[in-house]
């Protein structure tokens, strides 16, 4: 058993394993570059580097073919502190190679964690309008909303994911179940013929209330490219403690959410994009894009808006652009966009608690870089002195020569 874990030692502490890593990074970085084009770019992250294993498709199998990069970055890692722990003796003189491996663990590390933990989100804001929320780019959610008090919704958010599995859901404060029929990632709408119940080809599950007695859903195929976005639908059933309410087709298409009452109450209920509720609320007050005079160049993108926190401890104003984030409540606001003829300004909102480490990283590894340079120049000049002032000694005597003096014959006439 000690051999086995002493052969398992020697190869994780190994440079071989090192290079070989190395390599694979490599190839990971070539393939997911050229899958790109194919996936768009949170696909590839997802496929390529948020992932232990890379599959591909087979039929109807999944079959794996390559580490990702949670398993190549974590083997390195591992190799790393390995070949620390066991094969290198810590000297003052190796302490800038000790920085600088220092730096690479927590870049790492700061990876893996951003990988994680970070979050993004989109907010779109016109001149004058208010928001205290933020929206995903991908991800939707269905809600049900209890509008029956003007001042104020109660609202019940479900993710889509959890809808994508087609459970009954029963909230505590719905006082009906919720019952998925039908999901699709991504779908198309279009009317349904009139006296018809369902279009010929179509397998949704008819709904029978709202904009589903005249609207059916169909699925689409799933994109992952940048610049395109998945619109889900949803055919789901409501039902009572006296039996079903209805079911309804709710749509990212819709833009509107459909109302229904139930035991007194209004309701409503709609599919929309996740979104990220704040304790403080950002008014667009003017949105600049400015350019080069007689060019259509842009010079600057900027927003000036005003941060005002919920409980009335913070109002002021911000100027956010290019290069230039709000850094506020843990979450950091950069221009991305505008829209709506320049009255609409995109902000991209990232929440990541482990942004600071890539700059720690960068940091160490760069304080290591100057240290070892220092101690070979120290150490360079150090053993050059002692040879200088040999040369300088020896150059500083009279010439004499070691030839034999011979003795001066005069001469005679």
């Amino acid at each position: 058993m000690k051999t086995v874990l002493r052969e398992m030692r020697d190869v994780l502490v190994s440079l071989k394993l090192t290079i070989v890593l190395l390599v694979f990074s490599m190839v990971l970085v070539f393939a997911a570059t050229l899958d790109q084009v194919n996936l768009g770019i949170w696909a590839v992250q997802e496929k390529y580097f948020r992932s232990f294993v890379i599959y591909t498709q087979a039929g109807k199998f999944a079959l794996p073919i390559f580490p990702g990069g949670y398993a190549v970055g974590g083997l390195l890692l591992a190799n790393l502190i390995a070949a620390h722990v066991y094969r290198f003796a810590f000297a003052w003189r190796k302490s800038g190679i000790l920085l600088t491996h220092l730096g690479l663990i927590v870049l790492l590390i700061g990876e893996l964690l951003t990988g994680l933990w970070q979050e993004d989100f989109h907010l779109r804001v016109t001149e004058g309008e208010t928001k205290n929320y933020a929206e995903s780019f991908r991800q939707h959610e269905l809600v049900v909303i209890d509008a029956t008090n003007a001042g104020y919704d109660d609202v019940v958010a479900i993710p889509d994911a959890l809808v994508a599995r087609k459970t009954p859901v029963q909230h505590a404060k719905l006082p009906f179940r919720l019952t998925p029929k039908a999901y699709y990632p991504n779908s198309s709408l279009h009317m349904r013929p009139k006296g018809t119940e369902a279009v010929a080809g179509d397998t949704t599950p008819a709904a029978n209330t709202g904009v589903g007695s005249h609207v059916v859903a169909s699925p689409q195929p799933v994109t992952h490219r940048s610049d395109e976005r998945n619109l889900p639908s949803v055919v789901i059933e409501l039902v009572g403690a006296a039996g079903p309410l209805g079911t309804y087709l709710v749509s990212a298409h819709l833009p509107q959410a459909q109302t229904f009452t139930h035991e007194g109450r209004t309701w409503k209920i709609a599919l929309r994009l996740k979104r990220a509720y704040q304790p403080f609320s950002l008014t667009l007050l003017k949105f600049s894009h400015d350019r080069y005079a007689g060019t259509d160049i842009p010079k600057n993108f900027s927003s000036r808006l005003r941060l005002a926190a919920a409980d009335g401890s913070e109002n002021r104003e911000v100027l956010i652009y290019m290069n230039n984030p709000l850094r506020h409540g843990g979450l950091t606001f950069y221009q991305a966009g505008f829209e709506n003829d320049d009255r609409t300004t995109v902000l991209q909102v990232v929440r990541n608690p482990s942004w600071l480490m890539p700059y720690i990283a960068c940091a160490l590894m760069t304080l290591g870089l100057v240290v070892q340079f220092g101690v070979h120049l120290f150490g360079f000049v150090r053993r050059r002195r002692p040879a200088v002032a040999t040369a300088t000694a020896a150059a500083a005597k009279p010439n004499q020569s070691t030839r034999p003096r011979h003795p001066t014959v005069p001469q005679t006439a």
